[in-house]
């Protein structure tokens, strides 16, 4: 076979699996363990399922209960927001999507552009339509719940991650023993403190260093409290891509003319990113986990909104339709997150 021409998928798997007998027998005894653990999740899950009805005498002994998913599932995507204004929601993730999807097939000035309008924009749009006001129905946090909510937390405390981390490598990598100072300092504590105590002091109190009369909604506290831990994080990922750059970089930069923040910002901070794309994407995932922990302070997220529906006397003993459910939503979202690093990664010339 010529080395140009790429094998098919089922000859690399036969290579991968089955190219020598001993091989072949630990993919066969591999496959086998595989049908003995998962073939009663399948049946119980797929085969004995019940997925038509409305009430729990309608399911079938021996199977899910997906009629319980069906009669709440409104309360999974949105909580106990207004069913009335369920639209609001959906405007949004329908505005996000077509800013987004875009910037996947735009390249240059084009992409730039609109990258910007999105990131200026949509983040302002979303707090105005989920929260109400100047002429939309004002709608309180309290009200928000499940997938919704998890989204919310996850993008508005991503959006104050990504940046301070950023801000925070650099001034870790700064010549300024004051700035170089108060990067560690930062870092090293929300690194060393627990989330879920963050979230819980976050929400006890914020409200008391505040001035008087200035409020903080419970939800912003635990958004702030997850953004700045995260950020810490994200911190000592770009650390680490600008720590693989090469010293030649910067000094062909000096060499040239260039200014810190020139060459940071067209040089060697591009580079970092690409290098701390996958470290990055883990922190994001990791982010997207542990915004289950803001059930502490009463904020009912997907888990929570899946908890608390088992506390409904006429679905008691749903559990395992429950955490399936949510669980396989967060793999879903996780693992597209892992696919669209890869992605990137993949995408575009690499510089050495």
């Amino acid at each position: 076979m010529s080395p140009h021409v790429r094998p098919s998928s089922l000859a690399l798997w036969r290579a991968r699996l089955f190219s020598t007998p001993l091989d072949s027998a630990i993919s066969l005894l591999v496959l086998a363990g595989l049908i003995w653990a998962f073939a009663p999740l399948v049946r119980w899950a797929l085969i004995n399922a019940t997925w038509a009805g409305e009430t729990r005498a309608d399911c079938a002994p021996g199977g899910a209960c997906w009629v319980f998913i069906k009669a709440r599932f409104g309360q999974f995507m949105y909580g106990f927001y207004p069913a009335a204004e369920r639209w609001r929601p959906n405007l949004f993730l329908g505005l996000a999507l077509a800013g987004i999807v875009p910037l996947f097939w735009l390249e240059g000035r084009s992409r730039l552009r609109l990258g910007l309008v999105v990131l200026l924009t949509l983040p302002v749009l979303g707090v105005w339509l989920l929260g109400g006001g100047l002429g939309l129905r004002p709608v309180e946090t309290r009200d928000w719940g499940g997938l919704m909510l998890t989204l919310f937390i996850a993008v508005y405390a991503g959006l104050i991650a990504v940046p301070l981390g950023i801000l925070l490598a650099l001034g870790r990598q700064s010549r300024l023993p004051l700035v170089r100072t108060l990067s560690v300092v930062f870092i090293e504590f929300w690194r060393g403190v627990p989330i879920i105590a963050v979230i819980f002091l976050a929400s006890m109190l914020l409200p008391l260093i505040m001035p008087a009369g200035v409020g903080v909604d419970r939800l912003a506290r635990a958004v702030i409290g997850l953004g700045l831990v995260i950020a810490a994080y994200m911190a000592e990922a770009v650390r680490g891509g600008l720590q693989a750059l090469p010293k030649g970089q910067t000094e062909a930069a000096a060499a040239l003319g260039l200014g810190y923040w020139q060459t940071t910002g067209l040089i060697t901070l591009p580079q970092a990113l690409r290098i701390s794309l996958p470290a990055m994407t883990n922190e994001f995932i990791a982010l997207i986990k542990n915004t289950t922990l803001v059930l502490v302070v009463s904020i009912l997220d997907l888990l929570g909104i899946a908890q608390g529906s088992l506390a409904d006397p006429a679905w008691v003993g749903m559990n395992m339709e429950a955490y399936l459910f949510s669980g396989t939503i967060y793999w879903l979202i996780c693992f597209a997150l892992s696919r669209w690093s890869r992605s990137l990664e993949a995408g575009g010339p690499r510089s050495h």
